[in-house]
């Protein structure tokens, strides 16, 4: 039976894994944990997983070209999630490693966050509950309504999809920018980036991070936001400008902000963005429901298995270079 590692630290073992994943993964294979509760370096997984077939990667945990050449018996590095930017996946490719990820479980979880910190937002919540929390004199102020205001989409990914059709069922028009993918939809408006800015009353950044969208929101894109506009990030820190976004909030220039992400370890918000008054921040908690946690955590295993069968698993990234991996587990082909 194959031996697999599970590097999430024990505190994020239950929230990012869970009980029943573990049970269905020690059904097909000898399961060990990280001990303690800690990110590992490199250099202390290949210690730990040293007889390892496969590791199953929390988001902090590093696959780089050390640990590849480290551990000759390794086959996989299965990443349980989408995000796969912790791999050196062309490093892993030189080693014949399999990487695998998951597909994206939490869909509706992140896309309901985003509705809540809009209505949040609009409604003040937040502060006003801070302020009664401390003893302070509360004023009511004047809200907005979601229906028929304008909300701007960066990225049109699966869960903007999503978003968008329960932002109509809201009632509010909708402007998407992707510069890649088109909606399709005649009731989405597709415009460019400025144009979006301009128009909308909420602008959702759930664009992917790549290099192309490094600091994608700077100190030109939010000058050209709406006044009164909201700002709200569930895709990644690496997004966002912190010093541009803290420089708009305190200008007035957008009304206020919401995230889930940032800059900070473990994908966290910043914590001098954090405590920004205008700032609503979540603790990276978007995806964190258990069907949404539980979507990924089963689907690692089922691709242990596939894997380990001599299949190349759906979320496969790399197996036609994953030569390791057909070596050990692939019958020979005959002549």
């Amino acid at each position: 039976m194959a031996t697999v590692f599970v590097s999430h630290p024990q505190s994020k073992l239950g929230h990012y894994f869970g009980d029943r994943a573990i049970a269905a993964l020690r059904a097909i294979a000898e399961v060990r944990f990280n001990p303690g509760d800690t990110d590992l370096s490199s250099t202390e997984l290949a210690a730990l997983a040293a007889d390892c077939e496969v590791i199953i990667s929390y988001r902090q945990t590093v696959g780089d070209e050390a640990l590849f050449a480290g551990l000759p018996r390794l086959l996989a590095f299965v990443r349980c999630a989408i995000d796969i930017r912790n791999i050196d996946v062309p490093a892993a490719s030189r080693h014949g490693v399999l990487v695998t990820q998951a597909s994206a479980g939490f869909i509706p979880s992140v896309s309901e966050w985003i509705i809540g910190v809009m209505v949040d937002l609009s409604r003040h919540i937040s502060a006003t509950t801070a302020d009664y929390h401390a003893g302070r004199p509360v004023l009511p102020a004047m809200g907005r309504e979601l229906r028929g205001a304008t909300l701007g989409v960066i990225g049109y990914g699966q869960i903007s999809r999503y978003l968008c059709d329960v932002a109509l069922a809201l009632g509010m028009r909708i402007v998407v920018h992707d510069p890649y993918t088109p909606t399709g939809r005649k009731e989405l408006e597709q415009v460019e980036l400025l144009p979006l800015l301009q128009r909308s009353d909420y602008v959702v950044c759930l664009a992917a991070a790549t290099e192309a969208t490094e600091n994608l929101m700077n100190a030109t894109t939010f000058a050209v936001m709406k006044p009164g506009a909201f700002f709200i990030n569930a895709s990644r820190g690496n997004l966002v400008d912190d010093d541009a976004l803290i420089a708009a909030l305190d200008a007035g220039t957008i009304a206020g902000c919401a995230v889930d992400v940032g800059r900070a370890p473990d994908q966290m918000p910043s914590p001098r963005v954090a405590a920004h008054p205008r700032v609503v921040a979540s603790p990276h908690i978007g995806g964190l429901t258990p069907p949404a946690v539980e979507h990924q955590a089963l689907e690692t295993v089922a691709q242990v298995a596939e894997l380990l069968q001599g299949r190349a698993p759906r979320g496969a990234v790399n197996a036609a270079q994953a030569r390791r991996w057909q070596q050990a587990t692939q019958a020979p082909q005959p002549a």
